[in-house]
């Protein structure tokens, strides 16, 4: 059941007992009003108002803002109907409207429903109506109406609470039960999938040729297996590098660019391997999806260079920091390092490997990419994106070819 439907249950009863309440009222005052028969048929209406509208204030679902619209209006009519059938003197000694306490049952229905906004507005239009009722500022006026007021808006505002509440319960909870299966297939897979794969990595690597490429790809998919087992993230299939390794990332054709945050990890865990180790957060890296493609797309990028220029038994090593106001992503690399002014020649050369597939790329997001290299120690690349990276106009990707991952970094 939810957190809110005893709200419900409770302003349903109220709004039975306030009627009784209100109806009482006008049987004690029949013969001291001015129009007895007019008070008597607003009673008959509100009457089968409440008894029609029944059901309407029983779940949240059948509560619906055109009845609580129409259920204010009753509120607000008797009591604007009030100085109508009643005497001039009893109004202005204190005497209940024609509702009474039953229009704060329609306030309270706003409350429930729509939250302390909602609430706020409700009870506004409540106290502008008692005011005209009344003809003024009385003081006994004024205190029940900012008590009304102020009620109202703290339930409403409980209720939001209670809300919200629920929906950190509901999602706690699914995170227990999937943390709890996760843990039971940790346990199965540790015990036989891992162990087999590991087995045949070691036995390939020994027997060499083609059973030395069956080893390799055994140890990638345990590296995968392990990294799906202690963090959850699913993530998809990936190829052998030469085989042309891809990562799947937000297409604009896709709706991209509007498809809200994206964890970055999920994107990037694809790339680690048996040469390639990726080091992440324990917590999600949230980023606009648009810039988390674009950022995983330059990461790729950085890999080709590395395959391509320090070999393939190069090892790669993938750092992701989730700071305060950025995210970077560092590449580094064991290879032969680029010689000083290299990259300069190349993009003057026309290869503009770095110049769109990475640089291109992190200046479309308002970000950086720094490289950091010496002959012979190796490369790291430092890809910085801000959080509140908003691309325009068309990436680099798009001048992109199926060669640009080959130019020279």
């Amino acid at each position: 059941m939810s957190v809110e439907q005893p709200l419900w249950q409770a302003l349903t009863a109220y709004r039975v007992l306030t009627l009784l309440y209100a109806l009482t009222l006008y049987v004690l005052s029949f013969h001291h009003y001015d129009h007895p028969l007019g008070a008597g048929a607003y009673m008959v209406v509100l009457t089968v108002w409440t008894a029609l509208t029944f059901r309407m204030v029983s779940s949240a679902e059948r509560c619906t803002r055109r009845f609580l619209v129409g259920d204010l209006s009753v509120a607000v009519v008797g009591i604007l109907l009030t100085p109508l059938v009643d005497t001039h003197d009893r109004i202005a000694e204190g005497t209940p409207t024609l509702p009474s306490i039953w229009t704060a049952g329609a306030v309270l229905g706003f409350a429930v429903k729509g939250g302390w906004r909602w609430a706020a507005w409700a009870s506004t239009v409540v106290c502008a109506a008692n005011i005209i009722e009344r003809g003024g500022f009385a003081q006994d006026t004024v205190h029940m109406l900012l008590l009304v007021w102020v009620a109202s808006v703290a339930i409403g505002y409980v209720v939001e609470v209670a809300r919200a509440s629920e929906r950190t319960l509901a999602r706690a909870l699914r995170i227990e039960a999937a943390t709890r299966e996760r843990e039971r297939l940790a346990r199965d897979i540790h015990d036989s999938v891992l162990q087999v794969l590991a087995m045949v990595q070691r036995r390939g690597a020994a027997i060499g040729g083609e059973a030395a490429e069956l080893g390799r790809m055994a140890g990638e998919q345990e590296i995968a297996l392990r990294t799906l087992v202690s963090t959850g993230l699913v993530t998809p299939p990936r190829t052998a590098p030469e085989q042309g390794a891809t990562v799947l990332v937000p297409d604009d054709d896709a709706g991209g660019a509007d498809a809200g945050p994206c964890d970055l990890r999920v994107l990037l865990a694809p790339h680690a391997g048996s040469r390639i180790t990726f080091s992440e957060p324990g917590a999600p890296v949230i980023l606009p999806a648009r810039a988390a493609g674009e950022l995983a797309a330059a990461v790729g990028a950085a890999l080709d260079n590395v395959r391509v220029h320090a070999g393939e038994e190069a090892r790669a090593w993938i750092l992701v920091e989730d700071e305060p106001d950025a995210v970077m992503v560092t590449v580094r690399d064991d290879g032969p390092g680029i010689p000083e002014g290299r990259l300069a020649d190349a993009e003057r050369e026309g290869r503009l490997g770095v110049a769109l597939s990475i640089r291109g790329r992190l200046r479309d997001l308002g970000g950086t990419a720094e490289w950091i290299s010496a002959p012979g120690q190796g490369t790291e690349v430092e890809l910085t994106v801000p959080k509140a990276a908003a691309p325009s106009g068309t990436p680099g990707s798009d001048d992109m070819n199926s060669d640009g991952g080959k130019a020279a970094r």
